[in-house]
């Protein structure tokens, strides 16, 4: 039996519960990194989150005796693996060092709308009207965000480096998508995680210096992003995308910074400002109206 995916069967409540838990996942990794950065270097910390979150996966994978993914299936486990759990980790932790952090989700935020523009392209999605002007609106409410908490300079090596990672994002899931048609999305999530921790295993000295010198709080910080943002986050990710088109669900990641400023909100005490209120709102508008149907003409 085919999976009925939400162009066929309406709203698909077990896909929009999966990428709610990412979603807010997600959202709590920010505050994990912002701790954990001030002691691990960018390609340690992607590391250390990536290998706690194989070796969560493979034993779940395990116990449930789950065999190797087809072959078919190989070309996009390994470039999400790369350019997703790999590149974009890595390239996203040095990003942040050079820029500031309303700079830096800024330019991550472009990464759904490559995305969008490669499935359409590459997965023959096409990009319909709603998704379009959904996308725009959207984006406009995070650079809203993150203009709101702009402060301190940015340099160029910052600028390209989160830009790579948006890009890095975008090829991630164009590859992911085609992959969960012959894979299942444990066994994509568990060996796309296991192909960005090989990719990243030259700052493998790096991770044994920092678990050295880091304080306790720090490492289990790493374990947390390696458990729930990377381990289950991904996984309810795949389970979202086997079922929804890429450009339609890479656009519910703008949901994330309406998530981190209640987050920083109920327990940081950071109250929003006006603009960042406003540029939540716009991303949740954005969201709803990329996932409208476009009507029918007689």
């Amino acid at each position: 039996m085919s999976t009925r995916t939400e162009t066929e069967a309406g709203i698909d409540v077990k896909a929009v519960a999966a990428i709610t838990v990412t979603l807010v996942l997600w959202a709590s990794a920010f505050v994990g990194i912002r701790f954990a950065g001030a002691h691990f270097e960018p390609g340690s910390l992607a590391l250390g989150r990536l290998l706690v979150g194989a070796l969560a996966l493979g034993a779940i994978a395990a116990v449930k005796r789950m065999p190797l993914p087809p072959r078919k299936a190989w070309p996009g486990i390994a470039g999400a693996g790369v350019f997703w759990f790999g590149l974009y980790m890595v390239a996203l932790n040095w990003g942040e060092h050079y820029t500031d952090a309303g700079t830096a989700s800024l330019l991550v935020g472009i990464g759904p709308v490559f995305a969008a523009i490669l499935a359409g392209i590459v997965l023959k999605e096409g990009l319909p009207r709603p998704l379009v002007i959904g996308l725009v609106v959207a984006f406009t409410g995070a650079a809203i965000v993150g203009l709101s908490s702009q402060h301190g300079s940015s340099s160029v090596l910052g600028v390209v480096l989160c830009l790579l990672a948006a890009a890095g994002y975008a090829v991630g899931v164009v590859s992911q998508k085609p992959a969960l048609s012959h894979a299942t999305a444990l066994q994509a999530t568990t060996f796309g995680c296991v192909v960005g921790a090989v990719a990243c295993l030259p700052f493998s000295g790096q991770l044994i210096d920092d678990v050295a010198t880091a304080p306790a709080s720090a490492t289990w910080s790493v374990v947390y992003l390696g458990l729930l943002p990377t381990a289950l986050a991904f996984y309810t990710w795949a389970y979202a995308l086997s079922r929804t088109p890429a450009g339609k669900l890479g656009v519910t990641t703008y949901v994330v910074p309406v998530i981190v400023i209640a987050l920083s909100w109920l327990f940081l005490d950071e109250v929003p400002t006006l603009l960042a209120i406003l540029g939540g709102a716009l991303c949740l508008a954005g969201v709803g109206v990329s996932r409208t149907k476009k009507r029918r003409t007689q």
